[in-house]
């Protein structure tokens, strides 16, 4: 299936993605969570029986609202308030589970264009409503959990409704779309064009443009396609002061680019409304392939040899021993069952070392050119080739793994995810400061972890590490992992790296960015904040506090 015949889903409340495809705990992962410790937890609250908060939003501030956009297009119900509390954080997830909604917004609104956005964020800053945009609701580091004190009331504004391609513009190689459209369908709408954006983050099936743009999202095919926000070369946003169009041309020496201060602006500013981005023709060919090697350092500095001198593949990312030791390189968790049915081992799961993915993508003759020649790089860094069946169960998997995740959680686990990114001189240190300060605080707390580390993403210059956290939950599996958070976000800190690659800021990472940027840029931002939003309604208490 490919990424375009991929449906659209709507979170469930406290599980990833699509509850009629769950993902079975493979028996690897049940027997590791043995030795952890682990035992299952109760039973999660269903979400129609969630106790909620009394609705606080005046009476006269829902009037002005549903003058904005119309009554029918503003909700209260329990479900729409259930489904718009918080984002997809383990910590979210593990606080509804058990019957925590005290976020829920008082209302969830549904505008229908850019100018009922405006005419939204107007009411409610005439009558000091919080405003939170909702997109596809994945955000996993509190992006979607807004401060409620000071506020009439805090408003959800789902933007699925603004789901259109509104431009195509061959020539140029662009197409504007709505902030509203989701990940599959954007792919779907542009397939008809013979064209596609290249964009594949793991929350693609549920995470929408706005989203990408509003945090500087990064997809899986970032060495071939970019990250979101170079795709970027116009949007549009609606402030409670009106409106910004930014993006006349795909470069300009007209002052600072204010298209990269809306971009990853997290809803602070306003709320994104449309984006133009650069789109690329349908690729021909794909070639997914795995590579083995010795050892993490040396499949880190194959990958740096593609990076800094190329050719580099559309998709590139190594798993450390450990990730491979578990096959979450095979997401798809067929390499298992194919194992215990007696079927002919492919070779996804491979004995020792490391397992780098390399995919191509483009026109043909240009894929066997690049591949060939990343090849001969690859075989030179002393890289093992094990043929395209690791590749291609990684690519068939590439949007499950987050579905482990719920079982993992319903078996007793605590299950974590976190990245960051180097430079290349720095990757080394980074990776054992990282992981030595998570199992460390997690071990100090009873419950000793298994940390899994890859290379999700590179550049010239540097990568991105991700870090996978297994361990047995606590009687307080929130605190324990704020804990291990903490630890790790200090660890950051003092390597020198960055507090987010691609998840953004949100509430979890406002600390550690303060740190990374210092209080002159905060202040900076700030100043910005009060003009755009001079009553601060616009998702208060993220990004900048």
């Amino acid at each position: 299936m490919t990424e375009s015949e991929l449906p659209v889903i709507e979170m469930h409340p406290y599980r990833w993605g699509d509850p009629d495809r769950p993902m079975p705990l493979p028996e690897l992962a049940r027997a590791a969570l043995a030795q952890l410790g682990a035992t299952p937890p109760a039973a999660p609250v269903d979400p129609a029986e969630m106790p909620l908060p009394e609705i606080a939003l005046p009476a006269d501030a829902r009037a002005a609202i549903e003058a904005a956009v119309g009554a029918e297009h503003v909700s209260t119900s329990h479900e729409d308030r259930v489904r718009h509390t918080r984002g997809c954080s383990t910590p979210d997830l593990l606080r509804l589970r058990a019957g925590d909604a005290a976020d829920a917004p008082d209302a969830v609104v549904f505008p229908g264009s850019h100018d009922e956005v405006l005419a939204l964020l107007a009411a409610c800053s005439a009558h000091r409503a919080a405003v939170v945009p909702h997109g596809g609701g994945t955000s996993v580091v509190g992006g979607l959990a807004p401060a409620r004190e000071g506020f009439a009331g805090v408003v959800a504004v789902d933007l699925r409704r603004l789901d259109q391609l509104v431009a195509v513009d061959p020539e140029s190689r662009t197409a504007t779309l709505q902030a509203g459209v989701r990940g599959p369908r954007a792919e779907r709408l542009l397939a008809d064009h013979g064209l596609t954006l290249g964009h594949f983050p793991q929350s693609y099936e549920g995470a929408a443009i706005g989203g990408y743009a509003a945090t500087r999202s990064s997809g899986q095919s970032s060495a071939g396609y970019g990250r979101f926000d170079e795709m970027v070369v116009g949007l549009t946003l609606a402030t409670p002061r009106g409106t910004l169009d930014l993006g006349s041309a795909p470069k300009s020496a007209a002052g600072p680019d204010l298209r990269q201060l809306v971009l990853g602006s997290e809803g602070v500013f306003g709320v994104i409304t449309a984006v133009t981005v650069r789109v690329r023709p349908r690729p021909e060919k794909r070639l997914f392939e795995g590579w083995r090697f010795a050892s993490f350092e040396a499949g880190a500095a194959a990958l740096r040899r593609l990076a800094q001198d190329g050719p580099l593949p559309t998709v590139v990312r190594l798993s450390d021993e450990a990730e491979t030791a578990v096959n979450l390189a095979d997401p798809s968790g067929e390499s298992e069952s194919r194992d215990r049915e007696g079927g002919e081992d492919d070779g996804s799961a491979i004995a020792g070392g490391c397992l780098a993915i390399c995919g191509y993508e483009g026109a043909a003759t240009e894929v066997t050119a690049r591949r060939a020649a990343a090849a001969a790089v690859l075989a030179g860094a002393r890289g093992e080739l094990l043929g395209p069946e690791p590749g291609e169960a990684w690519r068939a998997g590439r949007f499950r793994a987050p579905y482990l995740r719920d079982p993992l959680l319903d078996a007793g686990a605590l299950v974590e995810a976190l990245e960051t990114a180097t430079f290349w001189s720095n990757l080394g240190r980074l990776r054992h400061a990282v992981t030595e300060a998570l199992t460390g605080a997690l071990a100090a707390q009873g419950t000793p972890a298994v940390v899994l580390c890859h290379i999700s993403h590179v550049y010239e210059t540097g990568a991105s590490l991700y870090f996978t956290v297994v361990c047995a939950q606590a009687p307080d599996p929130v605190a324990q992992w704020r804990a291990a958070k903490a630890a790790a976000n200090q660890a950051i800190g003092d390597a020198g790296a960055t507090i987010t690659h691609h998840h953004a800021v949100g509430i979890d990472h406002r600390e550690g960015y303060a740190r990374e940027v210092g209080p002159l840029a905060i202040e900076a931002l700030r100043a910005v904040k009060r003009t755009l939003d001079p009553e601060g309604i616009c998702n208060p208490g993220v990004l900048v506090g």
